[in-house]
Formats: structure tokens, C-alpha cells, sequence
């Protein structure tokens, strides 16, 4: 959008044009003057330098009717120099001289005039052109508004919309946390440390085409979904405390399958699948599989692990030793990096465990500014 447009303010219909008159002889200016000044604002200019300074200032003329044949700088440079200046460039200008030949005429409109109007003028046709003109600008202007208008709204709802998915994404997350006794801290966390690591990995051969901008958003928001399967999880189970029996395990890995589930689930409501539904589905289902195909449920190995689950895998992993648990010892920021180095190319990725090791600081950042508090969850979404 021009200049000239964004710098106007919302269309009055009721307001009244102006007209910028330029013509340095006097007679001419006192026939047209008296033509429209009862219907339109008029301004005066007797030269093309000043008729260019005018039209630049705030607010511009609706419409420049221009002279051609004028002393030091004639009608087409006028129109040229208006129409080359971002300010001016959208003003309509129309032509009104004694020069009446098709190519004079073919000149004019070349350099962007939208009317060339031969002298001596017609008044009631000079009228009628200029009204036709000033018509149409009005009616752009308008639906110009109108559609500022619309995009504001649809940013406005689109903005509600996005904030409330969030929400709600949040609170389903946060569902299988408060069954598992765990801080929906945990959750922030891990869906910061994915951000995190996404960001460092986004220039790597092996991630790029992945890990997009919208990519890289799309998993941030689908990170905290991780554990949404526990809420299939018996009490007995999820709350035990101690170390679980083998069989007790065996019903523990089955929130990966839940949690996938339950995305099928929306994925068949709607209809259709898309990036975010996708992503949830990879990290809810496997974020416990292992780079040498140690993990569950599927045991599977290397590339054949979704990218975004390798990534959940350090996050989860990462906040599970620094956390309070029943039964192992929280570990210190330092011990925990030497626990996922010993697990690089076991575990882990060795290039998102590399990846790790090289923003392990924002990681504790991100640790102590979200560590657990024994009062009410942090659930912001900032």
C-alpha cells in the first residue's frame, strides 16, 4: 500500500473533497475555482514546483486538475514527479490544456493521469469528469477501510482463537500431570527445552527440513501433550510410590498408545490430520523409544524415530533428573549433563544430544525460572 493511502485517515463519506488547481493563469483559475468551490475544498498552485509541495502535505488533495503548458516546469514533469513520489503517487490527476493532439493526449495518460480534458473546457463536462473521478476514489477508499476493518477483525478473533486453543491445550496436558503427583511446571519445561533445542537444530542438514519456522511453533505447542495418555493410567499404577514392578511397567507404557489415541481420535472427528495433530501424535506416542531401539512401544530405532519424539526424548529425560521423584535423587544441572552424555547415540540422537550440550545452559535457566513450587502451578503460556 502506498504511502498516500496508509498515511490517510478512515474515509468521512460526509467530509468534502479537495481539488488542487494548477495553472499559472489567472483567468483559468477563476473559471475553474468558480466551477467547484462550492462542492469541493479548492487549493491554488500557479507553478508545478508548488503544485508538487502541496499535494506532498497532510491531508493530500482528493484530486489534481494540471496544466500542461507552464513557465521552468511543465504539466507531464509535474505529473511524472508526482507519480514517481510514494506520498503523491496516488492522487488521480487530470489534464486540462490547449494541447489536444491524440499524442499529446496518448503522453499524458502514459504518465499516469486518469482524465486529459482538451481547452477551452466544457464546464458541465469538467464537472462531470471530476465528479466521475472523485466518485470512484471514494468508493476505493471505502472498500479500502472496510477491508482494513475485516483483516483487524479476523486478526482480532484469530488472536482470541489461538489463545484459547492454547489454553485449552495447556489444561489437557496439565490433566495427565496432576494424576502422575507432578507439577505442571514440568510441562512449561519440557515444551521450553523442545523449543529450545528445535532452535539450535533448525540449520542442521539432518533437521531443516523439518524444523521450519512454523514447524518450530507447532511443536512448541504440541510439546506439553507429551503425557496426556497417564489419564489412562489406573491410580494403583500412576501413583504408586516406589519403583514399579515389571508387570506394573508394562501397564506404564501403555500412555504412549493412550496418548496417541487420543489424537486419532481428534484427527478422525475432524476429519483431516494437519502438522500440530501430527506432531502430538509422533511425541505422545514416541517420546520413549530409543536411538539403539531399546525403548517402547514399538522398539524402533535411529531415523526411523520422529524427529519431533527425539527431541521430546532429551526435554523428558532432562527434567526427570533434575525433578523430585519417589525414588531416585534429583540431580544437580552439572550431574544431569553427564548422565545424558553417557546416553548420546544410546538413548539420544547423538546430534540433538550434541545439540543439548550446546544450550545445556539455556536449559537450566529455563529449570530454575519454572522449578517446581509447592503452591499454585505456573500455567502462563508467555
Amino acid at each position: 500500500m502506498s504511502a498516500h493511502h496508509s498515511m490517510r485517515q478512515r474515509v468521512d463519506p460526509t467530509a468534502k473533497q479537495t481539488i488542487l488547481i494548477v495553472d499559472d493563469t489567472p483567468d483559468n483559475i477563476a473559471l475553474l475555482s468558480g466551477l467547484f468551490k462550492s462542492q469541493y475544498r479548492i487549493k491554488i498552485a500557479t507553478s508545478g514546483a508548488k503544485a508538487l509541495q502541496i499535494a506532498a502535505q497532510q491531508p493530500a488533495p482528493d484530486l489534481i486538475l494540471l496544466d500542461v503548458m507552464m513557465p521552468e516546469m511543465d504539466g507531464y514533469e509535474t505529473c511524472r514527479r508526482l507519480k514517481s513520489d510514494l506520498l503523491t503517487v496516488d492522487i488521480p490527476v487530470i489534464f486540462l490544456t490547449a494541447k489536444n493532439q491524440p499524442a499529446d493526449e496518448e503522453k499524458g495518460l502514459l504518465l499516469g493521469a486518469v482524465d486529459y480534458i482538451s481547452k477551452p473546457i466544457s464546464p458541465a463536462v469538467v464537472v462531470a469528469r471530476v465528479a466521475t473521478q472523485l466518485t470512484l476514489l471514494r468508493a476505493q477508499q471505502l472498500l479500502r477501510d472496510q477491508n482494513k476493518y475485516l483483516e483487524r477483525l479476523v486478526q482480532d478473533r484469530t488472536s482470541k482463537l489461538a489463545k484459547m486453543q492454547d489454553a485449552i491445550i495447556l489444561a489437557m496436558a496439565s490433566l495427565g500431570e496432576i494424576r502422575d503427583n507432578e507439577s505442571s511446571n514440568h510441562v512449561r519445561r519440557t515444551q521450553l527445552y523442545v523449543q529450545a533445542l528445535a532452535l539450535q537444530l533448525r540449520e542442521h542438514p539432518r533437521f531443516l527440513h523439518e524444523l521450519t519456522d512454523e514447524n518450530i511453533e507447532l511443536l512448541y505447542k504440541s510439546a506439553p501433550l507429551h503425557d496426556i495418555g497417564k489419564v489412562g493410567i489406573p491410580d494403583k499404577v500412576l501413583m504408586k510410590q516406589g519403583k514399579l514392578t515389571q508387570a506394573e511397567f508394562d501397564v506404564m507404557k501403555k500412555h504412549t498408545v493412550y496418548g496417541r489415541d487420543i489424537i486419532l481420535s481428534v484427527e478422525y472427528h475432524l476429519g483431516e490430520s494437519n502438522n500440530f495433530l501430527r506432531f502430538a501424535r509422533e511425541i505422545t506416542y514416541s517420546h520413549q523409544e530409543k536411538w539403539d531401539g531399546s525403548g517402547y512401544p514399538d522398539g524402533i530405532q535411529g531415523d526411523a524415530i520422529p524427529i519431533s519424539a527425539r527431541l521430546m526424548a532429551v526435554a523428558d529425560v532432562y527434567d526427570a533428573l533434575i525433578s523430585e521423584r519417589d525414588y531416585e535423587p534429583v540431580l544437580s544441572h552439572q550431574e544431569a549433563i553427564e548422565v545424558m552424555r553417557r546416553g548420546r547415540g544410546i538413548h539420544f540422537d547423538p546430534d540433538v544430544l550434541d545439540a543439548f550440550l550446546a544450550v545445556a545452559d539455556q536449559f537450566e535457566t529455563i529449570a530454575l525460572r519454572y522449578r517446581d513450587a509447592m503452591h499454585e502451578p505456573v500455567l502462563s503460556l508467555d
